[in-house]
Formats: C-alpha cells, sequence, structure tokens
C-alpha cells in the first residue's frame, strides 16, 4: 500500500477534518507558530509495527515540513522501549496532527500483532490466515493491510471482489426452488470468470452437495475440528477448505492440524485492542 494511494488520502484527510474542523483552540492560543518541536514514537508494549507511512502523511498533510524518520518499517517486530520514529518541525503542527497519527499508528500496529499471534500460533502448517469484512467502515483498506504486515492473508475486500454462498443465499435459492447447482452456474454466468466459488457448508452432507454442484472452496462453518478434518478429507483434489467461526488463539492451531487451507478470523479487526505507543514531544534545543 502506498501513503499517496487515493483511498488512503482520503481516510486521513477525513480524520483530520473530524479533529480540526474547527481548529485547535490550545495550540493557537498558546503556541507560537516559529516554535520548533521534536519528538519520538516510543513503544510502551511490543509488537509488530503498521502504519507508520500513515502517521507520517497525516502530520504532512497538518504541515508538509514536518519531517518523521522511521527507525522501523511496517511488518517488523518492535520491544518494549523501542524508538519507532523521530519526528521534528513546527511544534503547533505536531501538536495538532499528533493524536490522529497516533490513532492510526496504535490501531493498525494492534492489528498486525495480533495476526502476527495468529500466523504464529499455527505454526509451520500450511494453513493461512486469512482477514474479513469485519472491519471499521471506512478503514477497509487500513485494517486490511495492517494485516498483510502482521503476515495474515487478505479475503475479499468488498462484496465484488469474490463470489461467497452462504447461508442465506442458499436459503434464498431452495426458497425459489433452485438447487444448489443451478445457482452455482447462475453465478458463473453473470460474474466476471476469473472469480471463484466459494460456498458455506455446516454438515458433511453439505460438503458432498457443494462438491457435486461445483464449488472451488469450502467455508466450514462452525464444525468441530473431528467435522472439519473428515471435509477436508472429502475435499481434498476437489477444492479447498476455510475453517470459520469461534476462531481463537486457544483452538487455532487445533483448527489448523485440520488440514485446512485457511481459517479466518474475524477478530484480527473486530475487535483489536491498540498497541501502546506514545509521541513524546519536546522543544528543539
Amino acid at each position: 500500500m502506498s501513503c499517496s494511494a487515493p483511498q488512503v488520502d482520503e481516510i486521513v484527510e477525513r480524520a483530520l477534518r473530524e479533529d480540526l474542523a474547527w481548529g485547535d483552540i490550545t495550540t493557537e492560543a498558546m503556541v507560537p507558530s516559529s516554535l520548533q518541536g521534536e519528538g519520538t514514537f516510543l513503544a510502551k508494549a511490543e509488537g509488530v509495527l503498521a502504519g507508520i507511512g500513515v502517521a507520517e502523511l497525516t502530520f504532512k498533510k497538518v504541515d508538509p515540513s514536518i519531517e518523521v524518520e522511521a527507525l522501523f518499517v511496517d511488518g517488523h517486530r518492535f520491544g518494549h522501549g523501542d524508538k519507532l520514529a523521530t519526528i521534528s518541525g513546527p511544534l503547533a503542527g505536531i501538536l495538532k496532527a499528533e493524536r490522529t497519527a497516533l490513532n492510526f499508528l496504535q490501531r493498525m500496529s494492534g492489528i498486525a500483532t495480533e495476526t502476527a499471534r495468529y500466523v504464529s500460533a499455527v505454526g509451520n502448517s500450511k494453513t493461512k490466515i486469512l482477514d474479513t469484512r469485519k472491519t471499521v467502515p471506512g478503514l477497509r483498506v487500513l485494517d486490511k493491510y495492517a494485516v498483510r504486515m502482521g503476515g495474515g492473508t487478505n479475503h475479499r475486500y468488498h462484496l465484488g471482489d469474490g463470489i461467497l454462498i452462504k447461508d442465506n443465499h442458499i436459503a434464498s435459492l431452495k426458497k425459489a426452488g433452485c438447487p444448489l447447482k443451478e445457482g452455482i452456474l447462475m453465478v458463473r454466468a453473470r460474474a466476471p470468470f476469473h472469480l471463484k466459488v466459494e460456498v458455506e457448508v455446516t454438515n458433511h452432507l453439505e460438503v458432498l452437495e457443494a462438491i457435486a454442484a461445483g464449488a472451488d472452496m469450502l467455508l466450514l462453518d462452525n464444525m468441530s475440528p473431528e467435522e472439519m478434518k473428515e471435509a477436508v478429507r472429502m475435499a481434498k483434489g476437489k477444492c479447498l477448505t476455510e475453517a470459520s467461526g469461534g476462531v481463537n488463539l486457544k483452538n487455532v492451531k487445533a483448527i489448523a492440524k485440520t488440514g485446512v487451507d485457511f481459517i479466518s478470523v474475524g477478530a484480527i479487526t473486530h475487535s483489536i485492542k491498540a498497541l501502546d505507543i506514545s509521541l513524546e514531544v519536546g522543544l528543539t534545543e
């Protein structure tokens, strides 16, 4: 992800408008425009960095003369007490952008760090950790970038990014008297040719039906490890498998041992804890 990408620009500008639409009364009343400042992004916990470029862009949009020097790059691990980046320039601009820049950096690093925990938990298995669309509305591009920085893999970015036939779609097909196979043929005929078809299944009968209907991938929803293992055996050589539902750090290793190709984890974006990072600022001597 480039920090000059239009989506990222729009996100940062929107965040700054939210915070600075009526100015920064405190800073403007107390800090002369001539004062220069410098500061350090300091890690208050160990983790994986994500969003340093977004933080820099935030400062630049407030004052282009502010300089940010990253001491770690996105995707790298850091320890408690490490200096992540230094910043220098007009003190008023630094103070105006500080909270918004930290919000991006803390959230994105929190996502990257939690993702890395899941990737580490599955060890050397072939199973990949996937994210979901359970992201903060308007921040998906940043959330998913942070997942990649933590070693995870992105699933769909949006509803046009892949074909996923879920339980409500299947129920609608049945209500219309349309078998799953006809539904898959229908969506293949109407969607871009390169998109794969994934079908949600909850039991082994549905696994057989989806395979027979020509699914490229099975979403194994809330199955036990034993059920998943059998579903993987049934799908071997026919389609890929993805485990979903109730995944956490305590059970993800056992799920990976079933042989699934992917494990999707909504928690790495929808229930994330921001990483503790501070910006220590002072006057330039």
